[in-house]
């Protein structure tokens, strides 16, 4: 059995996500299911969790959801991080770029950006999308970092100019992470998009995992949920999921360039 909590997993946050897996995994054992005792962590907290036959729970990103996921796992819900100017469920990237770079949006579509990896909804699926919108040249790959603290980090010591940096992200980062006093917001992307899904294996009940992991966020202490900035739990459709709009991967960008 596994069961993970990767996606916004720190130093920081893991006591918090620890009790929140812990008040799901007891709801669980007493609906008559079976919950590995903690969660997974490290690099098998991801892929290998969302494509494992015993995963029993774990959150994923929107675009490995909808690219790859969804035939092959159950949609629990959707956390609702109570982002500004947001609806409940929905999130978005925010722009940043270094502080002493005076350049908007507008020039920075064209300059050196940064991307966590190409399935990332936030890191790159959200930038492209809303340079489209907006008749903004599309972001030019110029580096893969590996992780949105990586992006940011390489945009603060001048290796990228820019990336694009999940909202939720952006927020623990610049609770806890100085190099975020040498970056700045520039824009955020629009629209917003649905956030990151919490998913069981295949065949899972649906109904019984919603109700099981809503009544564990309720059950948090609220400096644990404002740890993780958790309001609550949400459903949003698959098609939902489904329906926001896939850019071209980095290699064929760079192709046409």
């Amino acid at each position: 059995m596994i069961a993970s909590l990767g996606m916004y997993d720190r130093a920081e946050t893991a006591g918090a996500n620890d009790r929140l897996w812990a008040g799901i995994r007891d709801g669980l054992r007493a609906a008559g299911l079976a919950a590995p005792d903690a969660l997974t962590r490290g690099e098998h907290a991801y892929w290998d969790a969302w494509q494992s036959p015993d995963l029993v729970f774990s959150q994923t990103c929107g675009f490995p959801f909808r690219a790859r996921l969804h035939d092959h796992v159950t949609l629990i819900g959707t956390p609702d991080y109570g982002l500004p100017d947001c609806s409940a469920g929905h999130y978005y990237s925010v722009f940043v770029a270094r502080a002493d770079d005076p350049r908007g949006l507008v020039d920075l579509a064209t300059a050196r950006f940064t991307y966590n990896e190409e399935l990332s909804q936030s890191g790159w699926a959200a930038p492209q999308n809303h340079a489209a919108a907006h008749g903004l040249p599309c972001f030019h790959p110029h580096l893969r970092s590996g992780g949105h603290r990586l992006s940011a980090l390489a945009v603060a010591e001048g290796r990228a100019d820019v990336a694009a940096i999940d909202a939720v992200t952006w927020a623990l980062l610049s609770r806890w992470e100085l190099l975020t006093a040498q970056l700045r917001v520039v824009d955020r992307s629009r629209p917003s998009t649905p956030a990151l899904p919490f998913i069981a294996g295949k065949g899972a009940d649906a109904g019984l995992y919603f109700d099981v992991v809503k009544a564990a966020i309720a059950a948090l202490a609220p400096e644990d949920r404002a740890a993780l900035h958790l309001r609550g739990l949400v459903r949003i459709a698959a098609e939902d999921y489904l329906a926001v709009p896939t850019p071209l991967p980095p290699d064929q960008i760079v192709q046409d360039i």
